[in-house]
């Protein structure tokens, strides 16, 4: 099996004044040494960048649009372009794994029950094999329950499509 890293929405417009993604800094973190150990295994990273509509915090073009500074993608890293929760739908993703021989996703970034949930789904649908980084993803508070809920509650019900480990256990293999 032939894995590779998928950052999703890791976007500056995640991290703003009075409205950060919840433990933001820890995932940014977490992200980090991933892509290190993975830059390492020269392990494949693939970054998606979530395209919004005018006015939106991740506008396309926009500073807010730019992936996170801190994760600064590098020339042999690829970058997909989407704007729909779905980083398979009408991007070229799957075209950009295979291409890469990638047959096993290990997921991180935001939003927990949108953009993540969705993209291990459909990764599973279409016959990879998913690992989610269960401290690496995140979200925010809804009106009814708590940011920490909601990735407790994704992290039990994707074990349907994903094994889930904390990212001291991820590995990526030469």
């Amino acid at each position: 099996m032939k894995k590779a890293l998928l950052v999703i929405d890791v976007q500056n417009g995640m991290f703003q004044e009075g409205n950060v993604v919840y433990k933001g800094e820890r995932m940014l973190k977490n992200l980090k040494d991933l892509i290190k150990q993975a830059r390492s295994t020269e392990t494949p990273i693939f970054y998606i960048q979530h395209n919004a509509p005018a006015g939106k915090p991740l506008e396309y073009g926009t500073k807010g649009w730019e992936i996170h500074p801190e994760l600064t993608p590098k020339n042999q890293d690829v970058i997909i372009q989407k704007t729909t929760p779905d980083s398979f739908y009408n991007t070229s993703l799957d075209e950009e794994l295979k291409k890469h021989g990638i047959d096993h996703l290990v997921v991180a970034g935001i939003q927990t029950e949108a953009c993540v949930d969705t993209t291990c789904r459909r990764a599973f649908s279409m016959e990879y094999k998913v690992t989610l980084v269960s401290d690496t993803h995140s979200t925010w508070n809804s009106q009814d329950i708590t940011a920490q809920q909601i990735i407790n509650h994704h992290n039990e019900v994707l074990r349907w499509f994903a094994a889930v480990y904390p990212s001291k256990d991820i590995t990526f293999d030469r």
